[in-house]
């Protein structure tokens, strides 16, 4: 066995938690059950990765062999991975019977004719979902197994999932060889990022129930009132607190919030000033990017009404992030303002 098998090997063992590291060698399959049995593995994590390893060299492991491992470990830890969301297009209504056995060999065949050196690992998971690790090389240089690309396929939908590796270059190759595998004409990123692979899968499988905003507050008539005891503001107080949970309520419904990290708008905000002022030659459009980063980006707006940091409800800019993002590439929204007038997004 090779030492920079060897070596892949002992840091994959590593990773696992130790009292997990029978049982996801035992879903590996590659040691057999009589091997595993000979492996104590009450000792340090160091010493069963080298009687691991000492096992694969007695069964002469590849480096196919041991990126299967690899695979396991980050099906079952996906969030240690940042996941982005990418939509594939159809030029026509037709339907395409999926074939696994051509999906992969038309993923090689792109890959391999555009880059020789590079590890294509598959498996395929209990909901249809192809998990894909790819391993990247140069022309001049083996692939190297720790600055990899994941992604996850779920057949019969035009989402993708991908982990890309430090190697952005390679990103157009892995996007190609997709489209082409998989009958669609192009792809394009959503914009959804996150640590939450599941969350990712929620929003944009529509597997969570999400209220969208209906609600819109009426001014209240002015009244020209006594001042009233403290017994009345308690109750006022009482009553603006239960108004704020039943709209925050009938905006993000019941249930936790997919765990999203990432989203972004792009913004068209039209500025128009005076002719005099002569501030702009041309009618254009003002346009920025506004981006929205957090640990539980969902679960943060969802507090920011009953936190008081912000009126209820909420802007629909900021509420309908995940069904914008499944309906878009980009999330879009345009403003018109008042003359001369400017407002920051």
């Amino acid at each position: 066995m090779d030492e920079t098998v060897a070596e892949y090997i002992r840091r994959t063992v590593l990773k696992i938690p130790r009292d997990e590291i029978k049982t996801m060698l035992q879903e590996w399959g590659f040691l057999s059950e009589a091997q595993l049995q000979t492996i104590n593995f009450h000792q340090i994590k160091e010493n069963i990765s080298q009687d691991v390893v000492q096992l694969c060299e007695d069964n002469s492991a590849n480096i196919k062999q041991a990126a299967v491992l690899d695979v396991i470990y980050n099906h079952i830890y996906p969030n240690k991975r940042v996941w982005s969301v990418y939509q594939m297009n159809k030029t026509g209504e037709e339907t395409v019977i999926f074939d696994l056995t051509d999906f992969k060999k038309k993923f090689k065949r792109g890959l391999r004719s555009a880059l020789k050196n590079v590890t294509i690992n598959f498996r395929v998971y209990e909901d249809n979902a192809i998990w894909i690790r790819i391993a990247w090389g140069t022309p001049y240089t083996r692939p190297n197994q720790y600055k990899t690309s994941y992604v996850v396929y779920h057949s019969q939908t035009p989402y993708i999932f991908i982990s890309a590796s430090v190697l952005k270059s390679n990103l157009p190759l892995l996007c190609q060889a997709l489209v082409a595998a998989s009958n669609y004409h192009d792809i394009r990123e959503m914009e959804l990022r996150s640590h939450s692979l599941n969350s990712l899968k929620d929003i944009v499988f529509k597997r969570y129930s999400q209220n969208f905003q209906t609600y819109y507050p009426k001014p209240l008539p002015e009244r020209n009132v006594a001042p009233e005891s403290d017994l009345r503001i308690i109750d006022e107080n009482k009553s603006e607190k239960e108004r704020i949970e039943r709209v925050n309520r009938e905006i993000f419904g019941d249930g936790p919030q997919p765990k999203l990290e990432f989203a972004q708008y792009k913004l068209e905000t039209m500025f128009k000033s005076d002719p005099k002022m002569d501030v702009l030659d041309k009618k254009e459009p003002f346009r920025c990017l506004v981006k929205f980063s957090s640990p539980h980006l969902l679960e943060s707006l969802k507090s920011l009404a009953p936190a008081g940091m912000a009126d209820a409800p909420l802007s629909p800019l900021l509420t309908c992030i995940p069904q914008k993002a499944r309906n878009y590439f980009k999330i879009r929204e345009k403003k018109s303002l008042l003359p001369g007038s400017f407002v920051s997004p």
